[in-house]
């Protein structure tokens, strides 16, 4: 599978709720390098993936009590 960057809208507002989602995201299957922009207004999650689906990182966010919504890119 193709690598490719994913991103999402996402309700991550700061350092401590990015803190939450870090450990799942950094050990997560098929997941290379992710970062949020906090100051972006729509807090957008760009993730690197390498196989991982826009529905697993979608489950992976909302597992920790936040949303993200996938942005066409």
């Amino acid at each position: 599978m193709e690598n490719k960057n994913l991103q999402f809208k996402t309700t991550l507002n700061c350092g401590g709720c990015v803190a939450k989602v870090k450990s799942d995201l950094d050990n997560a299957q098929g997941i290379g390098e992710w970062n949020v922009d906090t100051d972006n207004a729509d807090k957008i999650l760009t993730v690197q993936s390498e196989g991982a689906t826009e529905e697993e990182i979608v489950a992976i966010i909302k597992s920790k009590g936040f949303k993200a919504e996938p942005l066409s890119v």
